[in-house]
């Protein structure tokens, strides 16, 4: 290990011993952040890691995608299908949010919808840590965690951002060090909210804007560029804090 991988995986060794827990999981989605962070909890904690592939309606490219990172660097994985499960929960949901008389005239809106696949994955990989006495590495990194660009209570909800402080170039280059498969490094991003998405078109900038933005100011990228990175920046401020609570003290 050089460069950047050891003082990160020294790092997340640091932090599992300063706490009670025996290990890590990580869901595998078949990405390149997952796959780095994979890699880099097994460096450090190289038997008590566990790969989690969550499917929930997913492109099967991308459980393939994990399998094969699984398998690159013989990571203990299994496959928690969700699909079953975010059926009958939604039919659920929208069945009952209809009986509201302020219930909104769309109840199929793809985003809500969308964003119970994360926050099914959240519970799944709390369910397997809780029962080893592990803690649940997120794989979330500079570029997404600053513009909000995840799930509250999703892909939001983990325990350590091993890769927090990268962005998403830099991420690129650890991925290299750590010789994650090129398929995985070369793949465009994606959340795999649902068929076809893509972060950057998602966003409405690349990630090198981002990047750029984030190193040498607004000025740095195109105006409309700045204004949507500002826009996302604030509008995710509350994915970054605790809850507000109101002072016991009046007024």
């Amino acid at each position: 290990m050089t460069l950047l991988s050891e003082p990160l995986t020294n790092w997340i060794r640091r932090h599992v011993d300063g706490t009670s827990a025996d290990g890590l999981v990580v869901g595998l989605s078949g990405g390149i952040d997952s796959a780095t962070v994979a890699r880099l909890c097994q460096l450090a904690l190289p038997d008590a890691v566990v790969g989690v592939v969550l499917p929930c309606h997913s492109e099967p490219q991308d459980a393939a995608d994990a399998r094969l990172v699984a398998d690159h660097f013989d990571l203990p994985t299994i496959t928690i299908n969700l699909d079953a499960v975010y059926d009958t929960l939604t039919s659920e949901l929208r069945a009952s949010l209809g009986n509201l008389p302020q219930a909104p005239d769309d109840l199929e809106s793809r985003l809500p919808l969308a964003n119970v696949k994360p926050r099914l994955r959240m519970t799944s990989l709390y369910f397997v840590a809780n029962a080893m006495n592990y803690l649940v590495a997120g794989t979330g990194n500079r570029s997404e965690v600053t513009i909000g660009y995840y799930t509250k209570y999703g892909d939001g909800g983990v325990d350590l951002l091993p890769i927090g402080n990268l962005l998403k170039d830099e991420v690129r280059d650890l991925a290299r060090e750590l010789e994650v498969p090129t398929p995985i490094i070369e793949k465009p991003p994606s959340a795999g909210l649902w068929a076809g998405q893509k972060d950057e078109t998602e966003m409405g900038f690349s990630y090198a804007e981002l990047a750029a933005y984030l190193q040498d100011g607004p000025e740095a990228v195109s105006p409309e560029s700045a204004k949507r990175i500002g826009q996302l920046t604030d509008a995710g401020a509350h994915k970054r804090t605790l809850p507000p609570r109101p002072p016991l003290t009046p007024d």
